[in-house]
């Protein structure tokens, strides 16, 4: 453990923000593999889930949890996916 006051402060700031991260990246796979099991099962749903899941993915790249690239990344493929199930 650190022993000079910022560094303690430190430490306590980044496990709360580790804490918040986490939150929104498990959101973020949560709201995927939810869509991901709608495509599969040809559910009717599957684009609110979609919607749901693109939401999570935008928000987590915009707070910098994931890079722009691996969010639009994403996005194309949940996208492939759904072109795929319908056609």
């Amino acid at each position: 453990m650190a022993n000079i006051k910022s560094a303690i402060k430190r430490v306590k700031t980044s496990n709360a923000s580790n804490a918040q991260n986490a939150t929104v990246k498990s959101a973020m796979r949560t709201a995927v593999k939810k869509y991901e099991a709608a495509v599969s099962n040809n559910d009717s749903n599957a684009k609110e889930l979609l919607s749901t899941a693109v939401k999570h993915v935008d928000k987590a790249a915009q707070k910098g949890i994931i890079h722009k690239n691996a969010a639009d990344r994403t996005k194309a493929r949940l996208m492939k996916k759904l072109n795929a199930a319908t056609a």
